[in-house]
């Protein structure tokens, strides 16, 4: 880590050097460049500078500890301590910072979740874990829309696309992604049989106009039609409905929750430009990481990734050995141990 670190901090100099040159005042575009860089190194290096002050003062005091007088011995072993400490906790920043950065981490999110085997209570669990997310959005402030739901005559979803904006959403929600296995007796099981069925979540980074390009003309087929389902008598009498199919790809997405037809447009656009983006990135991940050990089934939808079991009060995350028995109130949106726990996971990987 230290190695690196004495990377960043020379890299950071010659910055500061190359940006005091005279002759960079006539190319703006090289300025901003170099500031940028400079910026991004800056917390980094400077963290660096004060473990090494704080090593240095470390040095000076543990000198002391052999000092013939009993009172410098005494203020020394204090400062020590002290020293420590801060230094425990300048190290921790370090690793952190250290951490390469996800580039999605600040977007918001499109969620998907989608009942998988197990009939309708896979769906019933499907509803289960949005209102889990939903709850778990509203304690941290973040701010959830439904964009698509078809929901189930007993109150399950067979599919629920929501989007979700706030602060960091991706960094938080992404580890969410994969299959989640649910174990419980269902409600018309009169032997009390105990059942598995599984639930899929996605969760794509949403991407501005800028990142995915479409030619609307060419690449999409945008067929509308009357909607169908619940949703009341005047939904039904319009054709407000939208699928847009990018052909490309051959993705298509359905909107009509809305009584708009140009709502639904506008929902099915914001899905289909997160599902194209992620489609892309996938991509290139898989070509970059191609040979990375641990990369496969990492993340992936076909994963599982965790097991719900109701008769024993158990989450268990397989990809941490984490299991926490207290299933309601994971399910009441308190996610915060399973999502800090996979997040250490990540950058400790990430630093190995």
């Amino acid at each position: 880590m230290y190695e690196r670190l004495e990377e960043l901090a020379a890299r950071y100099r010659e910055l500061e050097q190359e940006l005091a040159r005279p002759e960079h005042a006539t190319d703006p575009r090289r300025v901003r460049e170099l500031a940028t860089e400079l910026k991004s190194l800056r917390e980094t290096v400077q963290a660096y500078d004060r473990w090494k002050q704080l090593r240095r003062s470390l040095e000076e005091n543990e000198s002391l500890l052999s000092d013939a007088d009993v009172e410098i011995r005494d203020l020394a072993r204090g400062e020590v301590n002290d020293l420590r400490e801060r230094i425990q906790e300048v190290e921790s920043q370090l690793r952190a910072l250290l951490v390469p950065r996800d580039p999605n981490d600040a977007k918001n999110v499109v969620l998907e979740i989608r009942a998988g085997t197990g009939g309708e209570e896979a769906a019933l669990f499907a509803a289960d874990l949005f209102r889990a997310y939903s709850r778990y959005s509203e304690r941290t402030g973040w701010k959830i829309e439904v964009l698509s739901m078809h929901s189930t005559d007993t109150g399950g979803a067979r599919e629920v696309i929501a989007a979700i904006s706030g602060r960091e959403v991706y960094r938080r929600l992404k580890y969410e992604r994969g299959v989640h296995r649910v174990q419980r007796v269902p409600v018309t099981e009169s032997s009390g049989r105990i059942h598995t069925s599984t639930v899929t979540v996605a969760v794509l980074p949403e991407a501005e106009e800028v990142e995915v390009q479409i030619d609307e003309q060419r690449d999409l087929r945008i067929d509308v039609f009357r909607s169908s389902g619940p949703g009341g008598q005047s939904v039904n009498t319009t054709d407000s409905a939208v699928r847009i199919t990018h052909l490309p790809t051959d993705l298509v997405v359905t909107c009509q929750d809305e009584k708009s037809q140009h709502k639904n447009r506008s929902r099915a656009m914001k899905i289909l430009r997160s599902r194209l983006l992620d489609l892309e990135q996938r991509r290139q991940r898989a070509e970059r990481d191609q040979e990375r050990r641990g990369q496969i089934g990492t993340g992936e939808r076909s994963e599982r990734i965790r097991t719900y079991n109701f008769p024993q009060n158990r989450v268990t995350d397989h990809r941490i050995a984490l299991t926490l028995y207290r299933l309601e109130q994971v399910l009441d949106g308190d996610l915060d141990e399973l999502i800090e726990a996979l997040a250490v996971r990540s950058e400790t990987a990430e630093l190995s």
